[in-house]
């Protein structure tokens, strides 16, 4: 029976679930169940505070910023807390937390409190995220080693998972939002405490360990991460997959508009690309398993999402419009969406192999930060590189380089005794 460096075997893609643990379950469900609620009332935000509470454009623009920031930007807190206190206490707080954002969110009015209510919510999910991803890994982990399983399968049902709830929540948020934004908050919330009530019956205490000054004392993790220089190459790497999958909300809304002159099929490409993954993900994810290390994988990915891109570059001088026009586009949301489903799972994988098990929690957070302040710096670059009037054939060119460069830094990581 062949086994590759994900260590695969042979099994179908439901089976992968089923025997799982129930407590891996469990963050795979609530992982879910997160994205419903996130997705269920977010991609609706702007409208609201733009035309029920009127703030303007610049305004709504740094009001999004500041949830972006208060989420993306703080997962090292929720990391370090993770690894201090141990996941429950952490997911408990993340829980009570979004609650309160979104209940406050549904009756804010004042500037202020819109902002307070975001910055809440942001929060929220910087604490949650990383404690649920970090356990997941562990367990996954910990789920190989008794088993056999490999580690990236059970990470890639976490990610259908969390892709699965990206695509329910916006399509519960449509049908919430005929009664009110504020309903949608409220039910936003209600999922929270669904989350909430069942990581308090069934996630397990005393799954941490707190043994040695790392737990104790968090610069103990800062300076293991900033001397582990597989790791930050890693970041790196995955920085450069984020900034191109970020280019899903700018760059992408760009051709779409030059080929049919509205943003209308937005909707259904973001669609495709979720429930791409909700249906191949484990497939994808077992067949590469059984040829390619996590590595590999990571860095095979990545060339794939610049093929996305070229794809646009090379359809770029026929200048198609309508219909046709749209094809470069689905090509590109399909490939970008066959590499992360290649490339998310192995970094995973690859930080269990990189890091040490007590700070996997900061380090989780971190390599989330950190491409986050990439993704921040790059997607300035990338609006200004629209606005210059160069051709879109340069423009999606040079995209295309920043995944192949993330490549580069993937195959110069070093990872001892990787997993088989």
């Amino acid at each position: 029976m062949a086994t590759g460096a994900f260590g695969v075997k042979s099994g179908r893609s439901l089976g992968d679930i089923r025997t799982l643990p129930p407590f891996i379950r469990l963050l795979a469900g609530t992982q879910l169940a997160f994205n419903v609620g996130f997705f269920a009332v977010l991609p609706y935000l702007a409208e609201h505070l733009g035309g029920a509470l009127g703030m303007g454009g610049w305004l709504v623009g740094l009001v999004l910023g500041l949830r972006t920031f208060s989420q993306q930007g703080l997962f090292v807190v929720g990391g370090a807390l993770t690894d201090r206190y141990g996941p429950r206490p952490v997911v408990l707080a993340g829980c009570v937390l979004r609650i309160a954002g979104f209940v406050w969110l549904g009756y804010a009015q004042s500037t202020v409190a819109v902002v307070s209510a975001v910055v809440c919510v942001g929060f929220a999910a910087a604490l949650f995220s990383p404690a649920v991803e970090s356990e997941t890994a562990r367990q996954a982990v910990r789920h190989e080693q008794a088993t056999g399983h490999p580690r990236a399968r059970t990470l890639a049902v976490f990610s259908a998972a969390g892709q699965a709830g990206a695509f329910l929540g916006p399509l519960l948020g449509s049908l919430l939002l005929l009664a009110d934004f504020r309903t949608a908050c409220w039910a936003g919330a209600a999922v929270f405490v669904a989350v909430l009530a069942g990581h308090w019956r069934w996630m397990p205490r005393g799954e941490h360990h707190r043994d040695g000054a790392a737990a104790r004392h968090p610069q103990g993790a800062l300076r293991a991460t900033a001397r582990n220089g597989p790791f930050l190459l890693l970041c790196l790497a995955y920085s450069t997959y984020l900034l191109a999958y970020n280019q899903l909300y700018l760059a992408l809304p760009e051709e779409v508009v030059r080929a049919t002159g509205s943003q209308a099929a937005l909707g259904w490409l973001f669609a495709l690309s979720s429930l791409l993954v909700v249906c191949a993900q484990l497939p994808v994810t077992r067949a590469a398993g059984e040829r390619i290390g996590h590595r590999t994988a990571l860095c095979l990915g990545l060339a794939v999402v610049s093929a996305g891109f070229l794809t646009v570059a090379a359809a770029a001088p026929a200048a198609l419009r309508g219909t046709p026009g749209l094809g470069p586009a689905a090509v590109y949301v399909l490939l970008l969406t066959l590499g992360q489903m290649l490339a998310v799972p192995a970094a995973r994988a690859l930080v269990t192999e990189l890091v040490d098990e007590r700070h996997l929690g900061f380090s989780m957070g971190a390599l989330s930060s950190l491409s986050g302040l990439v993704v921040l710096g790059g997607s300035a670059a990338t609006g200004a590189l629209f606005g210059t009037g160069l051709a879109p054939v340069v423009v999606w060119s040079l995209l295309a380089c920043v995944p192949l460069l993330g490549a580069v830094a993937g195959r110069a990581v070093r990872v001892r005794n990787p997993c088989r």
